[in-house]
This record gives structure tokens, C-alpha cells and sequence, in this order.
């Protein structure tokens, strides 16, 4: 119970909200109701509170009146506290002696009965003044932003976000954990539905990122730690070596010719495991940076110190081979983060009627990308693995998506990338194309016009899940297979003979991407993708101020949508750089140092990392740019020393005492 302060003037607004509260609550009954407690100098009730009259109203009557705590009785304080605070700061007072009592939604809004509703708001207004009587007055606090942004991940959207910083002046680390940028749009032949060559709009953008100035590429690198708070993150990235000096070596690509390791080739992963590679390696012709890499498992003189290093004498004077170099950590300090760590495709082989892994002939959709890619391991040619060429070729849609046993969410690019292959299939082999659907979606720009043209190609339809895949000749030995489809639309099973099966596979989140999420503070959906802070109206921010989302990282997208996320998440990284300085959340905790035992039960609990020990003095310290106000701490803490601003126990309580006097 607060004792009574003369000196406490509480000045009342009422909001009519047009009416939306006014035609439920009597509001002028409860502007009189509230004159009538204690330490209210004034009760008013207004048409538009958050209208300029109405906030004009406010100031001049804290002037006037000499107001010292405000009570707004209105809608969500999500949506207007902000309002109110500002206008109680212009006029003087201190914008935390501010507190609003929600009777829009949470009583005209849900409550049918009128007196019910009055009664509920009288209870609200109640708790909400008697509130405000022990608010004390807070300062705002700021952070400084760091004018430098670290993109994570290094395929089309993070290409784009650090384009779009870089070009806005905005000094950029990029971290890519493959040897080169580029991600699966650099797998690709083309695009749907346009058919562009992915490497003709994708190659001029990687070679910008390489050349520009304000853009520093780490390559085969990867994010070890992050820590500190918005605007100033401390990041560490480790950098693998590649035992060639990427500022000596010109890309020429002589080691690659000069390797003497010729007994075996190993599986290039860049194709799917379908073409070859050497010790010394570059995944595509067109990578950035043009600097191959040796891996260390298999070259004879890494591993074995015994080679006649041939890719040494190739490279001659410019003598860039370096089997010396070793792992190295690299620290960074950047003001926000956009994380674009992409997919990874569904593989196939835990589905056992599919056959993936099993008959030679079934291919997931991203193998068959590089074999028509004219830059794979057949030079653009759709061959099989017997070298023959497909006369039937079966497309598989929804593998691994839309599946209450794998994924249950749909992809949302299957359907057009099978759409594609079916047309490219048919474009280099002239091959009879059977696509297997559940549904055909093609919700976007030119996708249905795509999706009328491949059907006029001649591409068959088969509305049905395929239930097995099994070899023509029951053995295996000769390579067909068939197909057994549940044709819904002709209502009986299906048997097609094919000598070719593409399966559409989903697009899941990186397989790291628990260790991602919690590298960077960051939540996952039940799907695994990473969480966005809210679906509409924060898509590309997190829970974590100043780390930004871009890209299939927080859901399955193709790439016209990551290309626009990702430049929505420069724009707002490049907001928070370009202003120089944040506002904390004012409602932060703080450890009483007198209080504190040490006993650093707040620690584990702390979701947002804010919490050390000080082992010096064995209290709990909190970082506030770090702590969210969430009070778990505040909840936890046994001796009561965690304590929060605006939610102190006194606050809370004689919020309670007002709420259920009157309820």
C-alpha cells in the first residue's frame, strides 16, 4: 500500500477511440470515477486521445496542472505507449511516469455485457492510477552503433545484402564456409520461369562482391562466437586453410594440371558426388575467389609428406602453394548481422520405396541441375550412369515436403523446379516426361503462363502420389524401372515404365542449424528455419536487436523472394547503422549488489546471455543492451536481489490491490 503523497498529481485521460470503447463504457461515469481516488488532480474523457488535440490536451494540462503521473485509458499500450511517453517528454515530465490501462481490447472489445464492461474498466483505470503512484522516474539510455555489418552465409542473399550495404557506403565482412560464393543458385542451369542462365546473373554479382572496396571476403570460413550486444558484436571467424595464398595466386588453375595425383579421383561434392576432382580443387570455373584449395585428407604431401608436388612446380614463381598454413582465428567488431546460411536439399534415401541410393537410376532434382549444367560433369548432356541416353523420364513432386512422416510444410519451389527440369529434360533429350503431383502451385509472377507452355510441350500430368519404384526387370541388372502411381484422377494404379527418376526434393533447414541459432541468439521455428521476430510486420528482424534474417535460413523461398528479403534486411541493418546510436528497452533488470549471495542462479536461466558473475565481488552483473525485460531472472532469484524497472515488486502489487478492488 503506498502512503499517501499530496505531492502526487495524477492527470486521467479517457479515449473514446471513436466508438470503440465509447459505445461499451460509459466513459464520462468513468472519468468521474476516477476524480474520485485518490492522488487524481484531474479526470478527462476525448473522442481521439492519440489525435494531435489530444496529445496537445495532455501537455498543456501538465503545465497547467502541474501533473507529475499520467493515466491513459485506451487501446494497446503496443500501439500507443510510445505516443503518450513522447508527449509527456515534450511538455517536461519524465516519459516513464506514464502508464496506460487497456479498455479497448482487453474489456469493450470482449465484454458483450455494459455493466460487466464498466465495472472491468473501472477495475483497470483503478490498477493502472494506483500503478503510476509508484513509477519513478528513469533515464534513456543509448547504445553506439558500429558502422560495420557482418553478412553470414554467401549465396544469393548474402551476395545481395552485402551488395546493398557495400553500395550504401557500409564497410561489410561476408563469411562463406565453402571455398567459393555462389550457394545452389551456382548448381543451377536456369531459372524458372524466365529460363535465364543461372550463372549469366548470378557470376557478375559474385565478381562485384569480389571487387568491392568495401567488401572483405572470408571464404572456407566460418563463425566460431558471438558476443556482445547490438551495435557493438564481437565475432570470431575461424579460417580453414587452403595451403594456397589466395594474395599470391592468380587463379590461373596451372596446379590443378600440375597435381601428379592421378591413380584416383575423388567425388566432387559441388556435383552432387557425380563428377571427380583433385586433391587440388576448384568447385566451378566461374568461383570467387578464383583461388583452388588442397584438401588435406587426401593430398600425398599433407597427409603423408611424400609427393613429387608437382602442383609446386606449376605454380613457379609466384610460389603461392603453401603447405605450411594452418587454421587461424580472426576477430571483427560489427554494429548488426544478417544471417543468410540458406538450405539444404532433402535427401531421399530415408524414404525406402523410392529407391535413392538404391537403383542407379533415380536422381535427386539437384543432381540432374549439374548434369545440365553445361559446367558439370557432363558438360550440359543429360546422360545416365550407364552413359545412355533417357527415352522416359518420370519427375517425382513433393519428396520429403507435404509429408506427415518427413515435412509437413510445403516447399513452395517444387513444383516450379520440376516444372523447369520436365521443359529442359524435354529441350536436350526430346525424352516422353511424366510428373507426378499432388497439387500444381504456381503462385507467382509468370509461374502459371510457365506451367501452360511446359503442359503445351507436351509434358504429361499424373495427379497422384507415386508409392514405389521398382527395376523393369525385377533384379535391377538392366536399369529401368517403374513407376507405381496412384492416379486419384482416374481412380486405379498406375504402372509407367521409365528409364529415369528425378525426385523433387524439399528444401529443410542447414544441417547446423541448432548450432547456428545458438551462435547468434537467435530462435527456430517447429520446422527448424530460423524464427523471424514477427511474420508481418518484422519478416527479416529477430529476437535478437541489431541480427537480421535473408534467404531460404527462415523458410523454403525462391530466389525473387530471397533476393527482395535479403535486400529488406540491408535496409533495416543499414537504418540501425545510419542512426548512429539505439534506445535500450527501458524495463531492463538490475542485481541489487547488497542483495546478491552470488549464488548465480539467474545465469543458466538467462536466455539472452546478459548475465555474468563477477567473481571479484561474487554478485551477478547484467549487461543491459543485452537484457530483453523478460524477468525470468527477477522471478527466479532467491534472495530477491534481481530486480526490473517498471516491473518492481511494489509496482506489481499495488497494481494487483487496484485491479481487485474493484473487480
Amino acid at each position: 500500500m503506498i502512503a499517501r503523497d499530496e505531492s502526487l498529481r495524477i492527470g486521467v485521460y479517457i479515449c473514446h477511440c471513436g466508438s470503440n470503447i465509447a459505445s461499451v463504457v460509459d466513459v464520462e461515469d468513468l472519468a468521474k470515477f476516477a476524480e474520485s481516488l485518490p492522488h487524481v488532480a484531474l479526470a478527462r474523457h476525448y473522442k481521439y486521445m492519440c489525435s494531435d488535440p489530444g496529445q496537445e490536451l495532455v501537455k498543456r494540462d501538465i503545465h497547467e496542472f502541474n501533473l507529475n503521473r499520467i493515466v491513459v485509458a485506451a487501446c494497446s499500450p503496443n500501439l500507443h505507449e510510445a505516443t503518450f511517453r513522447r508527449a509527456a517528454e515534450d511538455a517536461g515530465l519524465n516519459r516513464f511516469l506514464v502508464q496506460m490501462a487497456n479498455i479497448r481490447e482487453q474489456v469493450a472489445w470482449v465484454t458483450e455485457d455494459k455493466a460487466a464492461a464498466q465495472k472491468k474498466a473501472k477495475a483497470h483505470l483503478a490498477a493502472g492510477i494506483r500503478r503510476v503512484a509508484a513509477h519513478e522516474p528513469l533515464e534513456r539510455q543509448f547504445v553506439s552503433i558500429g558502422a560495420r555489418a557482418l553478412v553470414v552465409g554467401g549465396g544469393i542473399a548474402g551476395i545481395e545484402a552485402a551488395l546493398t550495404l557495400a553500395d550504401a557506403g557500409k564497410h561489410v565482412i561476408l563469411v562463406e564456409r565453402e571455398p567459393s560464393i555462389g550457394g545452389h543458385m551456382a548448381m543451377f542451369d536456369k531459372t524458372f520461369p524466365t529460363l535465364d542462365c543461372a550463372a549469366c546473373i548470378l557470376t557478375p554479382k559474385m565478381t562485384a562482391v569480389r571487387l568491392h572496396p568495401n567488401i572483405k571476403l572470408l571464404t572456407y570460413s566460418t563463425v566460431e562466437s558471438v558476443e556482445g550486444s547490438v551495435g557493438n558484436y564481437r565475432v570470431k571467424v575461424r579460417r580453414r586453410p587452403r595451403y594456397i595464398d589466395e594474395n599470391l595466386c592468380v587463379g590461373c588453375m596451372m596446379c590443378l594440371d600440375g597435381c601428379v595425383f592421378t591413380r584416383a579421383k575423388f567425388p566432387n561434392p559441388f556435383d552432387q558426388g557425380l563428377g571427380t576432382r583433385k586433391p587440388v580443387w576448384i568447385p566451378f570455373p566461374q568461383a570467387v575467389p578464383p583461388v583452388p584449395v588442397i584438401d588435406p585428407d587426401v593430398c600425398l604431401q599433407i597427409a603423408r609428406g611424400k609427393c613429387k608436388q608437382g602442383c609446386v612446380e606449376a605454380c613457379g614463381e609466384r610460389n603461392a602453394i603453401r603447405f605450411d598454413q594452418e587454421e587461424k582465428i580472426e576477430a571483427y567488431e560489427v554494429g548488426a548481422i544478417i544471417v543468410a546460411t540458406g538450405f539444404k536439399a532433402f535427401d531421399p534415401s530415408v524414404i525406402p520405396y523410392y529407391g535413392y541410393g538404391k537403383h542407379p537410376n533415380v536422381y535427386t532434382s539437384l543432381e540432374v541441375e549439374r548434369l545440365l549444367n553445361a559446367g558439370g560433369p557432363t558438360s550440359g548432356q543429360l546422360i545416365l550412369r550407364d552413359g545412355s541416353t533417357p527415352k522416359r523420364v518420370g519427375i517425382v513432386h513433393c519428396v520429403g515436403s507435404r509429408d506427415a512422416n518427413y515435412h509437413t510444410y510445403c516447399s513452395r519451389v517444387c513444383c516450379m523446379y520440376a516444372l523447369k527440369l520436365a521443359h529442359l529434360v524435354r529441350e536436350k533429350t526430346h525424352a516422353e516426361v511424366f510428373n507426378c503431383y499432388i497439387d500444381v502451385r504456381t503462385p507467382g509472377k509468370g509461374f502459371e503462363e510457365f506451367y501452360n507452355r511446359v503442359q503445351d510441350e507436351g509434358v504429361r500430368f499424373i495427379r497422384g502420389k507415386v508409392a514405389d519404384i521398382v527395376p523393369a526387370d525385377g533384379n535391377g541388372a538392366g536399369g529401368g524401372l517403374v513407376m507405381h502411381v496412384d492416379d486419384t484422377l482416374l481412380g486405379t494404379i498406375r504402372k509407367i515404365p521409365v528409364d529415369m527418376v528425378i525426385l523433387a526434393v524439399a528444401l529443410e533447414p542447414q544441417a547446423d542449424s541448432a548450432e547456428v541459432r545458438r551462435t547468434f541468439g537467435i530462435s527456430c521455428s517447429a520446422e527448424g528455419f530460423f524464427l523471424e521476430k514477427h511474420p508481418k510486420l518484422a519478416p527479416v528482424n529477430t529476437a535478437s536487436d541489431g541480427v537480421f534474417l535473408a534467404g531460404a535460413c527462415q523458410g523454403p523461398k525462391d530466389i525473387p523472394d530471397t533476393v527482395a528479403q535479403a535486400d529488406a534486411a540491408a535496409g533495416k541493418a543499414l537504418a540501425l547503422i545510419d542512426a548512429g546510436r539505439i534506445e535500450l528497452e527501458p524495463n531492463t533488470a538490475w542485481v541489487d549488489e547488497n542483495m546478491c549471495s552470488g549464488c548465480k542462479t539467474c545465469i543458466a536461466l538467462c536466455s539472452y546471455g546478459a548475465i555474468r558473475a563477477d567473481e571479484d565481488r561474487k554478485i551477478a552483473v547484467i549487461d543491459q543492451a543485452l537484457c530483453k525485460g523478460c524477468g525470468t531472472c527477477v522471478a527466479a532469484c532467491p534472495s530477491g536481489a534481481a530486480k526490473q524497472h517498471l516491473f518492481s515488486d511494489e509496482q506489481v502489487h499495488e497494481e494487483l490491490e487496484g485491479l481487485m478492488t474493484y473487480v
